[in-house]
This record gives structure tokens, sequence and C-alpha cells, in this order.
């Protein structure tokens, strides 16, 4: 039986609206704690969750997934639920050392174009996870196994708590090794404009500095 017949019609929602690919592109030119900034300081996931290899990023429209602790059935489910660029992320109810991710479903997500995983606990497999590519965002790495208890009830697409931040499907995920930042769909446009304003006036900045005035008196802060 595939994944889409085993799922409860109540415990997924299709993704109607994704952020854009025109803002996710502009987004791409930005680090995460800038875009954090010109949302007005909004959307920094748990400073704890970092890229699994260095030199994993993600840019891409959220799938979020609210899995149950120790178990990753609805991870695997919600690989073949997501689209080419998507951005699975997951919400595992604070259970947090177990390896809910490792090579297999690095390589299936991969396979599938997927933009990348944000979750709030631990994966498994490093060396390997950096060998496929496909970015990983996690708290960190444990060996520990998970179940498959396909009566344990979960969902995808559905408004997920990370911290004290609420992650809806469609937001923007931006990921670096700084952190994961979220912002909400309707406000990622703006939040791009403001990003590119912000790096304008920091350069401008930079080269004050440069030239010996001191950030006190550049921003005022007698």
């Amino acid at each position: 039986m595939s994944a889409e017949l085993t799922m409860n019609a109540a415990a997924k929602r299709e993704l109607a609206e994704r952020v854009s690919t025109e803002v996710i592109a502009a987004a791409q030119a930005f680090d995460t704690a800038t875009l954090h900034e010109a949302a007005g300081k909004i959307g920094a996931l748990p400073s704890a969750i970092k890229p699994v290899s260095p030199g994993f990023r993600i840019a891409g429209p959220a799938v979020t997934v609210h899995a149950p602790g120790g178990d990753n059935l609805w991870l695997h489910r919600a690989i073949y639920m997501a689209q080419p660029g998507d951005v699975l992320v997951v919400h595992v109810n604070g259970v947090y050392e177990h390896g809910y991710w490792g090579e297999v479903m690095s390589t299936a997500a991969k396979a599938r174009k997927l933009g990348g995983l944000v979750i709030d606990g631990c994966v498994r497999d490093g060396a390997l996870l950096a060998e496929v590519g496909f970015p990983v965002f996690a708290r960190g790495l444990c060996i520990r196994g998970t179940g498959k208890d396909f009566a344990a009830p979960g969902f995808i697409n559905h408004p997920t708590l990370f911290g004290d931040v609420t992650v809806h499907a469609g937001d923007l995920v931006v990921g670096d090794g700084d952190g994961v930042v979220v912002i909400p769909r309707e406000a990622a446009q703006r939040t791009v404009e403001g990003a590119q304003k912000r790096a304008d006036d920091e350069r401008g900045i930079m080269a004050r500095l440069e030239q010996g005035e001191s950030s006190l008196s550049i921003y005022g802060w007698y």
C-alpha cells in the first residue's frame, strides 16, 4: 500500500500556497541573521538546530510535519507528499534523543529533489549525510532508533510550533551555518526587500569603520 493511501485524510493537507520561486531565489543572497532582522526580529528557530555538515544551506517553502516522539513514519510520508524544492520542517514532540533521519531518507529526499530538512530533534549517519549532500539541519546526532507505529497520530502541513515560532505550510525557510529562520509567506517579499536595504546600509557603515569612525558615533550611542 502506498504512503499516500496509508495516511488519514484528516491528518494531512495539500500545500496550496508556497512562497514564490522569485522570493526564494532573492532570499538566497542573504544570511539568516539579516533576514531575521529585516523581518522585525522574528522567525529564529531554536539555536540548537544547526547544519549537520558545515556547507549545508537551505531556502525554500515549508512543508510542516508533526511527528510522534520516537517515530519517523510521518517523515517518510512527508517525503512523498512534498514537491521539488520544499523544505521539511519537522517537530518531534520534544523527544529529541532519536535518530529520526539517516542516509536512506536523505537519498530518497534527494531523489525527490526536495530542498532540505529542518528537524527539532536528532538525526544519524552524520558523515554519510554529508556525502549524500541533501541539506539537513538538526539538534545533533543520535544513534537511537525510531519506531513506525501506523496508528500513531501525526500531521502534515498544519501549523506547527518550534520554540516560540509558529511555522505554517508555505512559509519561507532559510538556513545557513548560523541557524534557521522562518518568514511568514505573506511577509517574505518585503523581508527580502528590507534585507537588501539593510545589506546596502551595512556596506556603507563598514566603509566608515574602515576609515576610522567609531560604531558609537555612527549609531549615535553616546
